[in-house]
C-alpha cells in the first residue's frame, strides 16, 4: 500500500515501523521539542503532498500533534489504539510497537479536523454520560476515543475533538452505548 501524504512521526523507530507496513515518506519530529525547521518542513510537505500526523497515543504524542496542527492547519490525523502500541516487554508505548495491520488500519482511518462543524454533542451530554467528571470519566474517554478513532483526550478537549473530527450524534451514541455496555459486562 502506497501513501501519498507525508507521515509525521516522532522518531526513527516509528519511520521503520511505518515503512515496514506501507510505502511512505516520513518526517521525524525527534521528540516533543519540535524545531522551527521541522515545522517549516512539515508546512512545505502539507502544501506539496499533504500530511498525516501519526504520533504515539500518550501525552508527548498529543503534545506534538497539537504543536504541528497549530503551525500547519489542515493535516490529517491517524490514531493508533494504546493496546496496539504496547511492546511485548511491556515498557513504553509507541507506533514503533504496532503491527503492520494496526498501522495500515490507522492510516486508512486518517482524517482531517474541521473547525466549522456544527455541534452535534453538547457538553451537557458529555457530563450526563460520565465523560467529564465522575469516577470512571478518564477510562470512558479513553475507550470512546479508541472507538471513534479520535485518540485520548482530557475532559476539556473531548468536546472540541468531537466537533473537529465531525463526529455525528449518531456515531457518538453508538460508541458511548458500546462503552457503557462493555462496562456492564466487566
Amino acid at each position: 500500500m502506497k501513501i501519498k501524504e507525508i507521515i509525521v512521526v516522532e522518531g526513527k523507530d516509528d519511520t521503520v515501523a511505518i515503512r515496514r507496513a506501507v510505502q511512505a515518506d516520513t518526517i521525524e519530529t525527534n521528540g516533543s521539542a519540535v524545531s522551527k525547521e521541522t515545522l517549516m518542513q512539515i508546512k512545505h510537505a502539507q502544501e506539496k503532498r499533504g500530511v498525516i500526523i501519526f504520533t504515539d497515543p500518550d501525552y508527548p504524542g498529543n503534545r506534538i500533534r497539537k504543536i504541528v496542527e497549530e503551525f500547519v492547519p489542515g493535516c490529517k490525523h491517524a490514531f493508533i489504539h494504546k493496546k496496539d502500541a504496547l511492546p511485548k516487554n511491556g515498557r513504553g508505548i509507541g507506533v514503533e510497537h504496532a503491527t503492520n495491520e494496526a498501522i495500515i488500519e490507522a492510516l486508512k482511518e486518517a482524517h482531517a479536523m474541521s473547525e466549522a462543524f456544527e455541534e452535534q454533542v453538547s457538553k451537557e451530554e458529555l457530563v450526563a454520560f460520565g465523560l467529564i467528571g465522575g469516577p470512571k470519566a478518564k477510562e470512558r474517554r479513553e475507550k470512546l476515543g479508541e472507538k471513534l478513532r479520535i485518540g485520548y483526550t482530557n475532559g476539556k478537549q473531548l468536546h472540541k475533538r468531537l466537533m473537529m473530527f465531525e463526529i455525528t450524534k449518531e456515531d457518538f451514541q453508538i460508541a458511548i452505548s458500546e462503552v457503557l455496555q462493555e462496562e456492564k459486562n466487566e
